[in-house]
């Protein structure tokens, strides 16, 4: 009787432990996702059904708020057979694995990821009346990128110089690492490295630290190189160097004075080339208008008869001086005038049948007054 109870009582226990057993979803694997951007990722949510799990299955991946104050943004979802993409920012770069969510797989991939990926996701999964939940964290970081190494400081024997590395892109924290690629492949002895500014210091310097060296940046999901080449030469190679640079600039400033003294001679002498030809034509004088000529000989005879008596215009002709002047006509070369010896008086010369006669006065060139 003791036995027989003993299995009637587990038979019952086993019975009632599959009546309760409900939806559970598979906690084993990964939670926490570190990821390059452009890389993707695969989020796992396995779920097993209870007995009494005949609703329709009903699954909800959504990106939780970080503020609890704001709801969760829903993502991906499948109700029934039918799968719906809810969320612009992840379109056409989420879908469910499997090809039949009801397959107990509610698991996730995102491709192309970016920086804007970064948060916690949750998948959520219904039948009823069962409910199963899981939650993954999502970081998205940037890979070193743009990386450039050089050189600064004299590279001469004895002098201090300093390796840089520094990349213009990629999510910090990033840390630096210097390797010599030539050579015994060892870094100078007097040399110190900063890691988080990726300086490598070099003291003293000598020819043996000649060669090519690279630098790698690199941060939680990525990294990056660069080459640069260290020549360490003697001073005076360099003083050479530097003597021929200053000859040469040197004679290229004397080319640029000559050719800007030639520029500025011709400039001067056209600008005096100029002024003398406009002096010219400034001192020669205008030529007189032969009109002009004869109406100053008419003006002058003119006057000459105003001058006259009454008495004495009959006997002059006035026919003579009627006449305008052609324009060819030139005046006579100056003569001087006999004068009448004062012995003869008026009376007599009247008496002789002389007509009197004003002469014009004449200036010193003989033009008619």
């Amino acid at each position: 009787m003791a036995l027989g109870s003993v299995a009637l009582h587990l038979f019952l226990f086993v019975l009632y432990f599959d009546s309760t057993r409900a939806l559970t979803i598979d906690q084993l694997g990964p939670t926490t996702y570190e990821k390059a951007q452009g890389d993707k990722v695969t989020l796992e949510c396995k779920y097993e059904l209870g007995p009494d799990d005949t609703a329709t299955l009903d699954i909800e991946w959504t990106l939780v708020a970080p503020d609890s104050k704001k709801e969760d943004t829903l993502i991906i979802l499948l109700n029934g057979d039918r799968v719906y993409e809810k969320y612009e920012e992840l379109k056409n770069r989420v879908h469910f694995i499997s090809s039949d969510p009801n397959s107990l797989d509610a698991s996730i991939e995102i491709i192309n990821l970016k920086s804007t990926d970064t948060g916690t996701y949750q998948c959520k999964v219904k039948k009823l009346p069962g409910t199963g939940i899981r939650k993954f964290t999502l970081s998205v970081f940037e890979k070193p990128a743009k990386t450039r190494c050089y050189v600064e400081g004299a590279q001469e024997i004895g002098k201090d110089l300093s390796l840089k590395c520094n990349s213009k892109e990629g999510t910090y924290p990033i840390t630096y690492s210097w390797q010599k690629v030539t050579g015994q492949n060892k870094l100078p002895p007097l040399s110190t490295l900063d890691t988080n500014s990726g300086v490598l210091t070099v003291k003293n310097a000598s020819q043996e630290y000649s060669g090519l060296y690279k630098c790698i940046a690199s941060n939680r999901v990525g990294s990056e190189e660069c080459l640069v080449t260290l020549s360490v030469v003697s001073p005076s190679n360099v003083a050479g160097k530097i003597a021929g640079a200053v000859i040469g600039t040197l004679l290229g400033l004397i080319l640029l004075g000559l050719l800007i003294f030639c520029c500025c001679k011709k400039q001067k002498e056209k600008k005096y080339e100029k002024e003398v030809e406009h002096e010219i034509k400034e001192d020669v004088a205008p030529p007189k208008s032969r009109a002009s000529t004869a109406r100053s000989y008419i003006g002058s005879n003119h006057s000459s008869l105003g001058s006259m008596s009454p008495s004495n215009m009959e006997g002059y002709s006035k026919a003579r001086y009627n006449q305008v002047p052609s324009e060819e006509y030139e005046r006579p070369p100056l003569q001087t005038p006999n004068f009448v010896s004062s012995k003869v008086a008026g009376p007599n010369l009247s008496r002789m049948g002389a007509i009197p006669v004003m002469i014009p006065a004449q200036n010193k060139d003989g033009s008619i007054v």
